[in-house]
């Protein structure tokens, strides 16, 4: 079993290279320091099993493992943390498993047994079902010529979808991702707003309303030029909301 082993502190990672150094069903095949590093890691290493800390700079442990259930293949997670309120929050992702610090062996060979029993189906379906985890979402993960690309929540303009591929609008320029738009508004509600059945924009963003030569209203957009159709079923929340602020 290929270990992936994640933590912002270098004697955590230390710790568990230690504890499994004379095992040889286990090989850790790599090392990230914060969860933005994890992802890449897993894109190019593919681990069967990440050993996940949930307190780390750049993007936490409960983040990665939503980025996670979006992966064809994605490894199992167990959980690793010093802090017991985390519990509850890191079970809601469906992780294969949680263990406290000092992490240790028997616990730990104990969690890596039960976790090389699960298929790739059943790893799917527990990273899938994540719920109070994505409250704290601050990335959106999207795959440019290859490579990962992370961009933060606080850039993103707005998401248009297109069938089943959604076109994020951000300070950079844009990317498409493959999440949909239904996803994206259950992990985002608080931030964005739905203002047609194939758009969401950061409330944030809105400077204001517009008229087509035709009648139709839009939404104006703050420092960028584009301009977005409000559909006649949100106009009155779109005006309520303009009007509120």
């Amino acid at each position: 079993m290929n270990i992936l082993v994640v933590d912002d502190e270098e004697l955590a990672r230390k710790r568990i290279q230690s504890l499994l150094k004379e095992k040889s069903d286990y090989n850790i095949c790599a090392e990230a320091e914060n969860g933005a590093e994890a992802l890449m890691m897993v894109e190019r290493h593919q681990p069967d099993l990440i050993l996940l800390d949930i307190t780390m700079p750049v993007m936490d442990g409960l983040e990665v493992a939503k980025h996670l259930a979006s992966m064809p293949n994605p490894p199992a997670v167990i959980f690793t943390t010093a802090y017991g309120e985390y519990a509850l929050e890191a079970f809601s992702t469906k992780a294969t498993g949680y263990l406290m610090k000092p992490i240790r062996q028997e616990q730990l060979l104990k969690s890596l047994e039960q976790a090389r029993s699960l298929n790739r189906a059943q790893r799917s379906e527990m990273l899938d079902k994540t719920d109070s985890a994505i409250a704290n979402r601050k990335h959106i993960c999207a795959r440019r010529r290859g490579n990962l690309e992370l961009i933060p929540i606080e850039d993103v303009y707005y998401f248009q979808a297109d069938q089943k591929y959604v076109t994020v609008r951000h300070k950079e320029g844009e990317v498409i991702i493959e999440e949909s738009l239904k996803s994206l508004e259950s992990d985002l509600s608080e931030r964005f707003i739905r203002i047609h059945r194939n758009a969401l924009v950061a409330k944030s963003r809105i400077s204001g309303l517009s008229k087509s030569p035709i009648g139709r209203v839009k939404v104006t957009i703050d420092k960028i030029e584009d301009e977005l159709e409000v559909s006649r079923r949100h106009v009155a929340e779109i005006r309520r909301f303009v009007r509120e602020r």
